[in-house]
């Protein structure tokens, strides 16, 4: 389903613990990592489709999770042709996304890789709020960047410890957290440091 300038509806997931940091999903036999996103179905509306992304890439509910913010309009970005099928060059451009910011009120162990048949990570951990720009394939890194900034300022009050985040290599902006750097959380699932790029588009 595209809208007339060929991008394809798509949602992104930004999903916060209690100490504010991210689910971090390595791409099923790669050593890509990324955000869970999907596209948006006929007769979906974003929200619909980000509680069945969350499901079908993360195996939690809508009773695990809240939704704290959204983003106010679709945030586009463009697929390069050489990643595009033959057959959808010329109509497909890329996706315009509409990112959910999320706090898990469940337990890590409802967490669920394997909700369905066709898994899409094999591996995930907890990471700071700034992901590492550089560990997004280049042509994400905008939507990245605008996705984070806007939604950073309905991040909760962090539980336990002070509030640091790693900010890769964005800019330091008026109100930020420390510049000092906190590592994250160690991998589940044997996953290893954030190094891949993420892989093409397949949602």
């Amino acid at each position: 389903m595209l809208d007339r300038e060929g991008f394809r509806p798509n949602v992104g997931i930004i999903l916060l613990n209690h100490r504010n940091q991210v689910f971090w999903g390595k791409r099923i036999r790669t050593h890509s990592w990324q955000f869970p996103q999907g596209g948006i179905k006929h007769g979906e509306s974003p929200e619909q489709a980000m509680f069945r992304e969350l499901h079908e890439e993360v195996g939690l509910l809508p009773d695990h999770v809240r939704i704290i913010a959204r983003t106010r309009d679709w945030l586009r970005y463009e697929v390069p042709q050489h990643f595009i099928r033959k057959d959808a060059r010329g109509h497909y451009k890329g996706q315009k996304q509409i990112w959910f910011l999320l706090q898990l009120t469940g337990r890590d162990t409802d967490m669920n890789l394997r909700a369905t048949n066709h898994p899409e990570f094999d591996a995930w951990r907890w990471h700071e709020y700034w992901v590492p720009l550089e560990a997004v394939i280049e042509f994400k890194r905008g939507v990245y960047e605008m996705a984070l900034s806007e939604l950073a300022r309905f991040l909760p009050k962090p539980q336990g410890h002070a509030n640091r985040f790693l900010r890769g290599n964005m800019r330091r902006r008026a109100g930020d957290g420390p510049d000092d750097v906190e590592e994250g959380s160690a991998a589940h699932g044997g996953a290893g440091p954030t190094t891949g790029l993420l892989a093409p588009d397949r949602d």
